[in-house]
Parts: C-alpha cells; structure tokens; sequence
C-alpha cells in the first residue's frame, strides 16, 4: 500500500461522522488541548506518547502538499 493509498483509507474511516467523534474523543482524552507535563519523567513520556498519536491520525486527515507546490518561483 502506498502512502497516499494509506491516507486515503485514514480519510475513508475518520472523516465520518463515527470517525469524527472518536477523533474528538481522542482528543480529549490524550492531552490534544492541554499540558502533557507531570512532575513524573515518565508519566510525561508516556502522555506525550498519547498525545503524538492523535497528532498522527489528524495529520492524515490534512492534504500535503506537492514538493513543486512548496517551491517559490
């Protein structure tokens, strides 16, 4: 499966009405909106971990943009 066929089905799945409010609770589940820090090294590691997922999973969801399209001409 090539990226943008592994985007697609990303888009497929959470860009549904389902998708949309696991992603919001997701979201606020995993510190999307908040600190991650914790007196607690890795208590922060690991909710920065949390956090880096959700990021992912939105990140897959956004168009990217061609190579010749981020080139000034």
């Amino acid at each position: 499966m090539t990226l943008e066929e592994l985007r697609a089905a990303y888009k497929l799945i959470l860009n549904t009405k389902d998708g949309q409010a696991i992603l919001a609770d997701l979201e606020a589940r995993y510190h999307i909106n908040g600190s991650t820090f914790s007196v607690d090294p890795c208590e922060t590691a690991y909710r920065e971990g949390q956090r880096t997922v959700v990021l992912f999973l939105k990140s897959m969801l956004k168009e990217q943009l061609k190579r010749e399209d981020m080139v000034e001409t």
